[in-house]
């Protein structure tokens, strides 16, 4: 599952993910995939991940982020946990309830799903992010990091084969 959020302090970063769903999610082979987008408008794209540009470019949804709600939501749709992968691109500043957002990553990688945060990135490839909300994350074990595009088919490959993240991405020198 791809948790993408649209605000717009992620402006730059929809530019730099593009090539994640435009063509490293297609190459994974997975079915099932969903999205969403986490700001005040909650809004599931899966109907439309065949136009994976057109979900990131042409889906404007304005308002703040609220992170919280985009996790519940997808929280919501995970059938099975010991088989999900849950991956959210967010710069983190969460507008919504903090303490709640980071229970439910915990409550979701309790239940067995593994979760990964992919922080936004600049056009120039420079990370962006709450630091507060990445150490909290990092704190129960979820891996937060920057990610190239190109880095992410061999990010999925480790996720899918529940290989150690912190470890691929200190190995692959992601920041």
């Amino acid at each position: 599952m791809l948790c993408v959020d649209q605000s717009g302090s992620m402006a730059a970063s929809v530019g730099v993910f593009e090539r994640v769903r435009g063509g490293s999610w297609r190459r994974c082979g997975r079915s099932g995939r969903r999205s969403s987008c986490s700001t005040r408008r909650l809004v599931d794209l899966t109907d439309q991940l065949h136009d994976p540009v057109e979900v990131l470019f042409g889906t404007q949804l304005g308002g703040g982020t609220d992170i919280n709600r985009a996790v519940a939501y997808c929280q919501g749709l995970i059938t099975r946990p010991a088989n999900s992968i849950f991956i959210l691109i967010s710069d983190l500043y969460e507008g919504g309830i903090r303490q709640e957002m980071l229970r439910r990553v915990a409550a979701m990688t309790q239940a067995g799903v593994q979760v990964i945060v992919l922080l936004a990135l600049s056009d120039e490839g420079a990370p962006f992010y709450d630091h507060e909300n990445a150490a909290a994350l990092a704190a129960m074990g979820v891996p937060a990091f920057a990610c190239t595009p190109d880095a992410f088919p061999g990010l999925m490959a480790a996720a899918i084969e529940r290989r150690d993240i912190a470890q691929w991405a200190e190995r692959h020198q992601t920041t």
